[in-house]
């Protein structure tokens, strides 16, 4: 067999007896992460960019003046923009299995500063089997991911979930229904341009911990969609990808035939992730139709909570598992609520909120905790 054609039946491999052993293989050693940054510096720039990707317009991550009058002194970005320094897909053996992003376990500690630079540790820290409703046999790949930045100062940890699952022609490969384009009513349509002009983000009003209340929701939430091929682009335009093009995918898929798969329409050789764009390869890799990227939705949900608390208010953590596809024309409504609230053995005042999105149809997409640090007022 030449180097420059593979069959399809060598990339559509299953989870068999031996997948967890090889799985978990290299849990505890430091991976080489090569291709899967984006940025390493976070300038200007690459913080408005991230921010645009996911339809943040703050001005707390976009207008380098607002940025000076508030207590940091400088633009700050987003904790999600990590996602653009390490993709946090810690997926390492199995060749040939599909990866399907499942969660992120975020600890965010210090600010992202303007200009500050970044070095990752990466390990692979746990491995285990699971059954699905939509797959026999899957397994989920645990990665911790340490961020440190050009003082070694740890500004996040985030411990990232990839589900490993055989492609849709694989036995026991991942098998939706596949799902029609939403058509939307017009009242429809006029709600959520109606929840997209009623968005707030408190800025410099801040929110304080002593007018918080278990039970209130986080208000008003934050929507997204219907989802559209031009988001994606827009998405890997600024939160950037692990995937190559032209040349440098063709050397690429020569080293790693089974990280492709063949385009049944053209016969030609591309990475199954096309599938979030084109939905005829969505359905080769077992999707319902075209669909989003799990970080996405997940910075979504970020996005969400910094517009709540403000800028004087600090995202700890952000916990988020990802439950369902996200796909084209269905749109997301990121909502929370206050569970608890409580001062912690450093005197910091914090809020724990659950969070979640929902699409039109009334599913839960995906669902979390973020505990967020607020101002108070005895200070």
């Amino acid at each position: 067999m030449s180097r420059y054609a593979y069959e399809v039946s060598t990339q559509t491999p299953t989870v068999t007896d031996n997948s967890l052993d090889e799985a978990r293989s290299l849990i505890g050693v430091e991976l080489n992460r090569e291709g899967h940054q984006w940025n390493e510096v976070a300038n200007h720039d690459a913080i408005r960019h991230f921010a645009y990707s996911i339809g943040d317009d703050n001005p707390l991550f976009c207008d380098k003046e607002y940025g000076k009058k508030t207590k940091y002194g400088c633009t700050i970005a987003p904790g999600c923009f990590l996602y653009s320094v390490d993709s946090t897909i810690v997926a390492p053996k199995l060749r040939g299995i599909q990866w399907i992003y499942a969660g992120t376990d975020w600890e965010f500690y210090r600010p992202i500063l303007v200009n500050d630079n970044f070095k990752v540790v990466v390990k692979l820290v746990d491995a285990y089997e699971l059954k699905g409703q939509h797959a026999a046999r899957m397994i989920l790949q645990v990665g911790e991911i340490q961020y440190f930045n050009q003082r070694g100062e740890l500004v996040a940890r985030a411990l990232g979930k990839t589900m490993r699952i055989g492609r849709a022609k694989a036995e026991g490969g991942l098998k939706y229904k596949p799902r029609e384009t939403y058509r939307y009513t017009n009242e429809e349509l006029e709600a959520i341009e109606d929840a997209i002009a009623n968005e707030q983000i408190r800025g410099n009003n801040p929110r304080y911990w002593e007018d918080t209340e278990v039970g209130e929701p986080l208000e008003p939430p934050v929507v997204k969609g219907p989802l559209c091929v031009t988001d994606m682009i827009v998405y890997y335009a600024g939160a950037g990808t692990i995937y190559r093009a032209h040349e440098i995918a063709v050397r690429y898929r020569w080293q790693h035939p089974a990280d492709a798969y063949k385009d049944p329409i053209t016969g030609a050789q591309d990475h199954p992730a096309r599938g979030h764009q084109q939905k005829h390869m969505a359905l080769e890799v077992g999707m319902p139709a075209e669909y989003d990227v799990g970080l996405q939705r997940i910075s979504w949900l970020g996005h969400l909570m910094t517009n709540w608390i403000g800028d004087d208010g600090f995202l700890k953590r952000l916990n988020v598992e990802l439950r369902r596809p996200n796909i084209f024309g269905d749109t997301t409504w990121c909502k929370g609520k206050v569970i608890k609230k409580y001062i912690d053995k450093d005197n910091d005042h914090l809020v724990d909120c659950e969070i979640w999105t929902e699409n039109q149809l009334g599913e839960k997409t995906s669902k979390g905790l973020a505990t967020v640090l607020l101002p108070t007022r005895q200070r």
